[in-house]
């Protein structure tokens, strides 16, 4: 075999992992992201000063939020069920260190703490969960394209051929999920019909880059012969185009429908989709094109997964913008969160149970056709991972609460302590807030630019591949490659960052 026709083999035929161990790895992000945040305040306990140096800080945050999820794919995978404890236990341990050194004079009862903690306002303008979500399912998606050309990344975790849950299969629809959060849809006030149309013009103005890049894909990856997984995605069409037109049709169908009722949307698009699949032979079309025999002759058999699946992707997309209307209502207080983090978890718990039924008597989870199961999955994995940021970030304030004068960057603002005179609450954080870090924050770094940081991604990961066998890589040489790729790449986001500058310009 050619060494394109042994890489395409070497990620084809697969059948993804358990429900379970894909669950209990989307908690490793947020207990690093923990970890990070608690180190940052042991160092103020000690020195009495945020840590400053830029250079220490990047190498902090590499270490501690992307370092440990690239061992975890790679040799830590094989005992990935005790990473997690390990990772909390030396969390609990930090916790009880900055408990125990405390200066004397700021020091409360536990109790009070805890009253104080439940009474806490935080800044209802900035929910820092969805930044960090958005910014790990980036970060996640580009370990993992390169890392499952090389031997150490286990296949359970690579994309599912046609029926399963790999890790690669949840980053694609999670994408997707991140994206809906922050769309013009969540963002804007106003509901009139004009302001819906003129949203809509602009959507097709800014979706203009990702048609661009799917295209500079498509002619990168045909004229060098690069090794492609076709029955993801077909011949032509790839992940750039389905972000575009999903983009898109959303917001086309809120033209037409109100943006608050964008669930029943989703579950329409989802259900109908799937009857679809069982009741015509429209599965048998995705999985074995026109003629029963896999063929690629025409446009639509030659890109039929693609396209077809763009319905699923739908409605992973309006499910999300309702998300994201819910996370937008106006809780500003500690005690609100926590009754939001309840209402997800019983979302959760509901569609877990949907997923069994759907599972059951409908169809496995395919991301292939991206199915009603692939929908259901997505969105309940989804809001698992957002629940675990959310709930890092009330320990992380918990914790603040503890060390008056601490900061943690990309964590939650608190705008007024309890029971503090007016004055008082206004000078409780100065303009900012924890913003006054935020040149220091690799997390920042990449929210700013994040479309560049997966292109930049996508483009060493074509280097990468071209230029090393990585088929045949042993193990050290592996990890540092990996390393040196991310490293490389969160360090222009860095250096961007520091200089302020943003590239986009659509």
């Amino acid at each position: 075999m050619s060494q394109k026709h042994l890489k395409e083999a070497f990620i084809s035929n697969l059948n993804g992992t358990s429900l379970l161990e894909i669950s209990l790895g989307l908690s490793l992000a947020p207990l690093c992201l923990l970890c990070r945040g608690l180190l940052l305040i042991l160092y103020y306990v000690h020195y009495g000063k945020p840590l400053s140096s830029r250079k220490c800080s990047l190498l902090l945050d590499f270490l501690v939020l992307v370092s440990p999820l690239v061992f975890s794919c790679t040799v830590l995978s094989p005992v990935i069920f005790f990473v997690p404890t390990i990772i909390a236990a030396f969390c609990a341990g930090i916790f009880s260190k900055i408990y125990s050194q405390r200066k004397q004079e700021t020091r409360v009862p536990f109790r009070q703490i805890v009253r104080d903690f439940q009474k806490t306002s935080l800044d209802p303008e900035y929910i820092p969960a969805i930044t960090v979500f958005r910014v790990y399912v980036n970060v996640l998606t580009s370990i993992s394209i390169l890392a499952v050309d090389f031997p150490q990344y286990p296949r359970r975790y690579a994309k599912a051929e046609t029926y399963g849950t790999g890790v690669m299969d949840f980053g694609v629809g999670a994408f997707i999920f991140g994206n809906a959060l922050v769309c013009p849809e969540v963002r804007q006030k106003s509901c009139v019909t004009q302001a819906k149309f003129s949203n809509l013009a602009r959507q097709l103005f800014s979706v203009w880059p990702l048609i661009f890049l799917g295209v500079g894909r498509l002619l990168s990856v045909k004229s060098i012969e690069y090794h492609e997984h076709t029955s993801e995605y077909g011949v032509h069409w790839n992940f750039f185009f389905t972000l575009a037109f999903v983009r898109l049709a959303a917001s086309l169908l809120l033209t037409i429908f109100p943006k608050n009722k964008s669930w029943i949307v989703a579950i329409n698009l989802a259900v109908l989709y799937q009857l679809t699949l069982n009741a015509t032979s429209l599965k048998m079309f995705i999985l074995h094109g026109s003629n029963g025999r896999d063929t690629r002759v025409g446009f639509l058999n030659a890109n039929r997964e693609g396209l077809l699946s763009l319905v699923g992707y739908l409605a992973i997309y309006m499910a999300s913008i309702q998300v994201g209307l819910c996370l937008l209502k106006c809780r500003n207080s500690v005690k609100g969160w926590t009754e939001a983090v309840c209402s997800f978890l019983l979302t959760v718990l509901v569609l877990f149970l949907f997923l069994h039924v759907s599972q059951a008597y409908a169809d496995p989870v395919s991301r292939r056709m991206a199915n009603l199961s692939y929908c259901i999955w997505v969105v309940a994995h989804c809001l698992t991972f957002f629940i675990f940021f959310v709930v890092t970030d009330l320990m992380l304030v918990f914790t603040k609460l503890l060390v008056k004068g601490s900061s943690v960057p990309c964590c939650w603002n608190v705008v007024g302590p309890p029971r503090t005179s007016k004055k008082h609450e206004r000078e409780a954080v100065p303009v900012g807030g924890e913003g006054t870090l935020s040149h220091i924050c690799l997390i920042s770094a990449i929210n700013q630019n994040q479309l560049l940081f997966f292109l930049l991604a996508n483009v060493m990961t074509g280097t990468v591949n071209i230029l090393i066998d990585t088929i045949h890589s042993k193990t050290v040489f592996t990890l540092c490659i990996l390393h040196l790729y991310m490293f490389f790449n969160c360090l222009i986001m860095y250096i961007l960052h520091a200089k302020n500058i943003v590239l986009k310009f659509w």
